[in-house]
């Protein structure tokens, strides 16, 4: 799930005022040449950054210049018609011999800044444009408010004032406006000719202004010395084609009227000035520039805290709401970067002021209430019994305490990382467990390291090897013979490194290199504690603890066939030491004096092989002595447990059923009872005449799939293991297993609760009804894998996302048991990797594997709703989706976009759980629409958490882990609602207790 840090990473938050058809709101239609865009936009905007800031400051100059003129001749035109009515039809008849009665249209999407002319719309007789609602009539130029469509272009009119007149056209030239006001005047009106000669000299000081403005300019761009052909343009840059308006809709300014036109005989192919040409100016000329803008400008130098948003804010500035005052703006929006890529989220309309949200912890937390599962295959001797009736054993970085007759667990989770080994001590309290390395966030190597902790309070004794193990911990064993006083550790170091510790001090006392080759075990001599035994690859070696050093003596296999492997070894009651091999044979290790006739009198005595024994077909995994000296082996081909007398000689034997795989370790219960792990991570309890029923059980390869009951507290989880597991929260237990033809990724419950969906890796999906386990309906949709399977809220519809980029939609019949294709969702540009239904089941929101959030309209047709500011307040039915605003604060710095695998928001919409690819399980406040929101954070995987989900009560949260294949279930505490509460009475008779979470 990790991708290279320097493929991008999650790098800013911004927000935009209005912003209805920004820049970057990615859709399928311009995704693909969206990058190509972005990074020209960044080369271009560092170096015309403040020359636009100068054109928007001229602008608005202009505009305030226009405003006045504008309300000036309103008022005289308002005059003449009051002394004069055939003024008024004079004037129209000038306007309209003039030729410029057409409508000029304005693109809110303009990439130059600037406005291009576009055909005339087609307006009938309503007012309405193209099958539009008409816009409010209001007194003066008007508005149509800008589309959330960016490929939309707004018309602009001028609407006559006088009761029956006719649309005067807005691209009338002052030219034209003052010679049709001084013709229609009449002979002999002298206060008419004043009012007009008044204020046909302010609009030419006004001109002149304008002028004097323009000529600066010019004389500022003549001061370099170069004359720009504008039949030329530099290879980055476009040519801005001549336009009528130069204000684009949706400015941020308060004049109520555009720009008038440029004259026809004034218009300039302009182009894009060249980045060398900035360069060239000075900073104190652009000071002096700013400055002479700056009163005008004020209100349009927001800036935003990154270079994209600054981008989006100067090419696609946000839509205007019309010239009306009061008019209220359409919202917000918010982006993230991901790996470069912009996504755009709007704010809900319910909340007013974004940045003054705050975000804090949720107030309720989380408690390990219950660990499913047990790793048995790839470790040993990992199985143990308390004499407070309790077996000890690990899976991920929770050591668990599960009481046989109670049906209760307590948990040890002071583990920063998967636990690998352990052992307890000869007073059957004290327990050593030690982990591996890991690495952190960062792909930076962790240290391993032993803890020696107390069983019944949890409580952490001494920590042993910070910095001295190497990768991880492989092996550890207690002392017998002096009451444990000395730990051995055997780590995952390339030289396998054999250390001897004082634990109660935490001082190492010896350390010695052991071999090159694997070590699978390690014991010390349970009579004599400077003797410890190793074994591993084709190899078993006798230590001598002496002097405080260690000294080493090989097992001579001599006559005997070496084994690829040495399994396991015990002590017999004699003091022998057994060994069992992948062979299948148990072999007798004896001392054997020194043979000096053949080795001279320099020689030693040696360990040699004193009896062969064949035991099972296959490998022999484990061994374990019983109180009266008998034997116990487990075989791994034939899954068997066979009881050898002292000498030797089989006694009894049994099989295991072959779902539960090979016998991995044995331990002793009363002499009679066992308890056996398995290969395929179960725990079994039974005697050899009643036979073994699993007390824990799990699956053995990584999980994906996780799925809860709309009304009971069951769940459902597959994985690439083939195995479809239904579990009772309550009784924590299994259900029943079903083993699939292929790896299930992704499932879900119809909303009757009676079948269950389940996606596999191949498009193919299953039905299977709860009760029979009997495959209701087979389909498939594609030939790549599937990755979410979600019902519509009534059941109607479920919808099967897949990795070719398709949203399949069937409609569901029959109490879920009848499917048939209603359509398919195109339109996303990368695999689906999250969907969720509105709360009328009508539209779906989806998010894709790069980082798309695209909304569709199931119930039109499958159709993508390519505006997505329409769905800002859609409510929905679930949230997992880890793409959306309202879950935009579970992003941490720094993520790739591939660090948060699933999230589920709870039933009661109060709380969000997020499941990352750092071992962590978070819970968040619902909603959490700002970066870095708090969290609580707890740890007990020791793999990327693959899915979250909330029970049907909220009462419990369950967690995957990947390669840990670990199931943890969660209690909700501190709720304020009932749900909990309720649960909690009906699970008092299965508590669980747990060691102090690290952090919390």
């Amino acid at each position: 799930m990790k991708l290279p840090a320097s493929q991008g990473k999650v790098f800013d938050f911004s927000i935009m005022d209005g912003s209805t058809n920004s820049l970057d709101d990615v859709s399928a239609g311009s995704s693909a040449d969206f990058p190509d865009r972005t990074c020209l936009m960044e080369v271009r905007l560092q170096a015309q950054e403040d020359e636009i800031t100068l054109l928007k400051s001229s602008l608005a100059d202009a505009l305030r210049k226009l405003r006045l003129h504008d309300q000036q001749m309103l008022l005289l035109k308002q005059h003449l018609i009051a002394v004069n009515p055939g003024a008024a039809r004079s004037l129209n008849q000038v306007c309209c011999a003039d030729g410029l009665s057409r409508s000029c249209r304005l693109s809110s999407s303009s990439q130059d800044g600037l406005c291009h002319p576009g055909s005339s719309p087609v307006t009938n007789s309503t007012g309405e444009e193209n099958g539009q609602r008409p816009t409010a009539k209001l007194p003066g130029p008007a508005l149509r408010p800008s589309s959330q469509d960016r490929a939309t272009q707004t018309e602009i009119t001028l609407q006559s004032l006088g009761p029956g007149s006719e649309r005067v056209p807005l691209a009338l030239t002052r030219a034209v406006q003052s010679l049709s006001l001084e013709d229609a005047l009449p002979e002999g009106l002298s206060v008419v000719q004043e009012s007009l000669t008044k204020g046909l000299e302010e609009l030419r000081v006004l001109e002149e202004e304008e002028g004097e403005d323009e000529e600066d300019e010019h004389r500022e761009e003549g001061a370099g010395g170069r004359t720009k052909d504008p039949s030329w343009t530099p290879g980055v840059e476009e040519a801005i084609q001549p336009t009528r308006l130069v204000r684009r809709v949706g400015a941020e300014d308060q004049c109520p009227s555009p720009l008038p036109p440029i004259m026809e005989e004034e218009k300039k192919p302009l182009v894009r000035r060249n980045s060398e040409r900035l360069m060239k100016e000075t900073p104190e000329r652009t000071k002096q520039k700013l400055a002479k803008k700056a009163a005008s400008s004020a209100n349009l130098l927001t800036r935003s805290p990154s270079l994209e948003s600054r981008a989006k804010e100067l090419i696609s500035s946000p839509g205007s709401q019309g010239s009306s005052r009061g008019r209220t703006t359409q919202g917000q929006s918010i982006k993230m970067f991901i790996r470069g890529r912009p996504i755009t989220m709007y704010i809900p309309s319910n909340i007013q002021n974004y940045e003054e949200l705050k975000m804090d912890l949720p107030a309720e937390k989380l408690e390990l209430d219950w660990v499913y599962g047990y790793r048995g295959r790839d470790c040993r001797a990992n199985l143990y019994l308390l004499p407070s009736g309790e077996a000890v054993y690990f899976i991920a970085c929770v050591v668990v305490l599960y009481h046989l007759s109670d049906r209760t667990q307590r948990h040890y989770r002071k583990h920063t990382d998967c636990v690998r080994c352990l052992a307890v001590h000869p007073d059957k309290v004290r327990v050593a467990s030690g982990q591996t390395a890991g690495v952190d966030k960062d792909g930076k190597a962790l240290q391993p390291f032993v803890h020696i902790w107390d069983s019944v309070t949890l409580a952490t004794l001494q920590t042993i090897g910070p910095g001295t193990f190497e990768r991880g911990v492989g092996s550890v064993a207690f002392s017998q013979s002096d009451s444990g006083a000395f730990l051995c550790v055997v780590d995952e170091s390339n030289e396998h490194m054999l250390s001897v510790w004082d634990w109660a001090k935490g001082t190492k006392h010896t350390e010695v290199k052991s071999t090159n080759e694997a070590v699978l075990a390690v014991e010390f001599n349970p009579s004599d504690s400077s003797n410890i035994i190793t074994s591993g690859k084709s190899h078993v070696h006798f230590w001598t603890l002496a002097g405080g050093a260690l000294t080493k003596k090989q097992g001579i296999f001599g006559k005997y066939k070496k084994p690829k492997f040495i399994l396991c070894f015990v002590f017999s009651l004699t003091g022998d030491v057994l060994t069992g091999d992948s062979e299948g044979n148990i072999l007798t290790w004896g001392k054997s004096r020194a043979d000096t006739k053949t080795l001279g009198k320099g020689a030693k005595e040696t360990f040699q092989i004193m009896r062969q024994m064949r035991a099972h077909e296959g490998s022999v995994f484990t061994l374990c002595v019983l109180q009266g000296g008998a034997l116990l082996s487990g075989g791994g081909k034939d899954r068997k447990i066979i009881r050898w007398s002292a000498d030797l000689a089989p006694e009894r034997e049994c099989e295991i059923p072959e779902q539960f795989g090979a016998v991995r370790t044995i331990a002793d219960v009363d002499g009679e009872e066992l308890l056996v792990g398995t290969t395929r991570n179960a725990i079994l309890r039974g005697t050899f005449s009643d036979g073994f029923v699993a007390v824990v059980q799990g699956h053995v390869d990584e999980m994906w799939g996780l799925a809860t009951h709309p009304s009971q507290n069951v769940f459902l989880t597959c994985g690439n293991d083939r195995q479809l597991c239904l579990w009772n929260a309550e009784e924590h237990s299994l259900d029943w297993s079903t083993t699939l033809e292929e790896s299930g990724l992704c499932a879900d419950f119809c909303p009757s609760g009676t079948v269950v969906s389940v996606g596999l890796n191949t498009g193919r999906w299953l039905v299977l009804d709860l009760r029979t386990r009997e495959v209701v309906s087979d389909l498939t949709d594609g030939n790549e894998q599937l990755s979410v399977m979600r019902y519509s809220p009534d059941g109607s519809f479920l919808a099967v996302g897949s990795h070719d980029n398709f949203i399949y939609i069937y409609s569901v019949s029959e109490s879920g048991r009848r499917y048939t294709r209603f359509g398919k969702c195109t339109g996303h540009s990368s695999f689906i990797t999250h969907l969720d239904w509105s709360k009328d089941g009508k539209y779906i929101m989806s998010n894709s594997g790069d980082y798309e959030i695209l909304y569709w309209d199931v119930a039109g047709g499958c159709k993508l709703l390519r505006n997505r500011y329409e769905s800002k307040d859609r409510e929905w039915a679930s949230y997992t989706c880890v793409l959306g605003f309202h879950v935009v604060g579970v992003w941490l710095e720094g993520s790739d976009g591939t660090d948060i695998n699933a999230l589920c928001r709870s039933h009661n919409e109060r709380l969000v759980a997020m499941a990352d690819d750092f071992c962590k399980v978070h819970l968040f406040q619902y909603p959490c629409p700002k970066p870095k929101a708090p969290s609580h954070k707890y740890e007990g995987h020791g793999s990327h958490v693959t899915n979250v989900c909330f029970t049907s009560s909220d009462s419990h949260l369950l967690s995957l882990g990947g390669k840990d294949t670990c199931i943890l279930q969660w209690r909700v505490t501190g709720s304020p609602s009932g749900g909990a509460r309720e649960h909690a009475a009906s699970t008092s008779s299965s508590t669980s207790t747990n060691s102090p979470e690290p952090g919390m």
